[in-house]
């Protein structure tokens, strides 16, 4: 369906990849996987048409219909939700107004014998096959499915795509997206602005709706969920694996355990050479096999490994302080925002050495809650912090108040606290500032790249109640092990507001679900309380 021929990326001196092809073919569901900086997302760009490569080249039948969802996107301000949803049709309508126009042409005309004339009835037969061919009969149900799919509310549906936040648009326009049923579907990381239950219809959504689906996601599980085929860009090539990102993992760790061994070989070998050079090459009877082996090396195409995994690589927080036996305690804790409650009736104790999950649907409250327990906003009802609780937060504004000044290296180090200062530049490495990177300002770094040194400076931090408000939106899968391992082995109390499942699993043991006004404790892992959560639905369906 479409194929990718020879595509080059040259800029600034370097090569982001050079000469790869594959091709995407019907049905296929990829993921686009590598380290950050890799070049995914410009690979994405470029089969989406909105940006071109050095060399090489994308090939499509002409009437294959790509969508694309990149990364950052404002929507147009001036309609409704509703209305710029159904802007997916749009092209539909100017199909039915370019029929209508040329029928009452046909109409007017008497030249019946002409080839304009007969142009026109081919090519009014050819637009006409092409709109009845698609069902318009349940356009604004489907409108409707989509956005409830996403998390809107149908109160939502009649208000001006102004009042949403960022993540609120890109929802809008994913469910344009959706409802184009494209033949090749484009999506640069589309969690990251979804809650748990978005994600979970989209995944059914690609699995049962979809055509052809190309994905870049720092989501695990969703990855695992929907693809069946992984394309790792790396080094400036790409290996294609038809497999899971799982079986994919595995399989990219024998073929670097056999390159390590291809590669030790050489080196074996190169050092004997050079040795064997060294040795004999001011004497008369091994002048031929001295040049002979000179010349072998000169063509000689070394082995290169791929990138270093860096996940095996443990990040060990000081101690923490140690806190009261109840660090937060919550008594009929209630909030509103200009008359409109939140949440209410909230009744929780959290313990030393908790790890909690903050779940639920955007705008239910669980960033306002934890805003709560800083004493960012005053609160209804009580709510009280324990003996000697000290408060780490991180919240997406937190890079913002990095010391622009300072290297990245400087930021670490400032911070970083006995043994661990010996173990700077393996952090830097684990959370992608390796090398260079290092001495960069903070003040030229990307907003993502900030987030990661922002995270990683927290974690150095002698605190005993870590808070962390959506911490894995800028991190790819490696270093988000890294810190999921770190977040395991903290000795401290933990609350994590997240939708990024994968990362959930195995690290918290209590879930607080948001919704309804209400906040629910469940004494559980994430995934058996979203199969209690599954359970409840059902129920919820039947009753009506």
């Amino acid at each position: 369906m479409i194929t990718v021929d020879g595509l080059t990326v040259e800029f600034g001196g370097t090569t982001l990849f050079k000469d790869i092809s594959f091709q995407i073919n019907e049905k296929d569901r990829i993921a686009l996987m590598g380290k950050n900086g890799a070049g995914k997302s410009t690979l994405l760009k470029i089969i989406a048409g909105v940006r071109t490569a050095t060399r090489g080249s994308v090939s499509a039948p002409k009437d294959c219909v790509i969508a694309y969802l990149p990364q950052h996107l404002m929507t147009e301000d001036g309609r409704t939700v509703f209305d710029e949803t159904c802007q997916a049709f749009a092209h539909l309508h100017e199909i039915q107004a370019e029929i209508d126009r040329i029928n009452n042409e046909l109409t007017t005309r008497t030249d019946y014998e002409s080839d304009e004339y007969m142009q026109l009835i081919e090519k009014v037969s050819a637009l006409s096959e092409k709109f009845y061919a698609i069902d318009m009969s349940h356009f604004e149900e489907d409108v409707e499915k989509t956005l409830l799919g996403l998390g809107f509310e149908r109160s939502d549906f009649n208000r001006p795509t102004s009042e949403f936040s960022g993540g609120w648009r890109m929802r809008i326009e994913l469910a344009k997206l959706l409802l184009k049923s494209p033949d090749v579907l484009l999506l640069d990381e589309p969690t990251n602005h979804l809650d748990i239950e978005s994600i979970g219809w989209l995944e059914d959504f690609i699995i049962n709706s979809s055509k052809a689906v190309v994905v870049i996601s720092h989501d695990r599980k969703f990855v695992d969920n929907i693809t069946t085929r992984t394309i790792e860009v790396t080094m400036g090539r790409i290996y294609d694996y038809k497999a899971t990102y799982s079986h994919y993992l595995e399989l990219r760790k024998e073929r670097r355990e056999q390159q390590m061994k291809k590669y030790e070989e050489q080196q074996k070998m190169i050092a004997e050479t050079k040795d064997f050079i060294e040795r004999f090459k001011g004497t008369y009877s091994k002048t031929f096999q001295v040049q002979s082996r000179v010349k072998m090396l000169e063509k000689l195409e070394l082995i290169e490994v791929d990138e270093e995994d860096t996940s095996h690589l443990r990040l060990k927080f000081p101690p923490s302080p140690r806190s009261g036996s109840y660090p937060v305690q919550m008594s009929d804790v209630a909030m509103s925002f200009d008359g409109k409650k939140i949440f209410s009736g909230v009744n929780l104790t959290v313990e030393r050495g908790d790890k909690i999950a903050f779940v639920g649907r955007n705008g239910e409250g669980k960033s306002t809650l934890v805003k709560c327990i800083m004493g960012q906003l005053q609160n209804e009802g009580k709510l009280e912090l324990g003996h000697n609780v000290q408060i780490g937060y991180f919240a997406q504004n937190q890079a913002s108040l990095l010391d622009g000044n300072l290297t990245v290296f400087q930021t670490i180090d400032d911070v970083a606290k006995g043994e661990i200062r010996n173990k700077i530049r393996d952090l830097l490495g684990a959370f992608m500032f390796g090398g260079e990177d290092s001495t960069k300002k903070v003040k030229v770094l990307s907003g993502g790249e900030r987030t990661r040194l922002a995270i990683l400076k927290l974690l150095l931090e002698p605190v005993n109640l870590l808070i962390l408000d959506e911490p894995t939106n800028h991190l790819d899968l490696k270093t988000k092990d890294v810190l999921k391992q770190a977040l395991q082995d903290f000795d401290g109390t933990l609350i994590v507001v997240s939708h990024d499942r994968d990362f959930l699993d195995g690290l918290v043991s209590k879930v607080y679900e948001f919704g309804h006004g209400r906040v629910r404790e469940h004494l559980c892992g994430i995934y058996e309380f979203l199969e209690t959560k599954k359970m409840e639905s059902l129920q919820e369906l039947e009753k009506k």
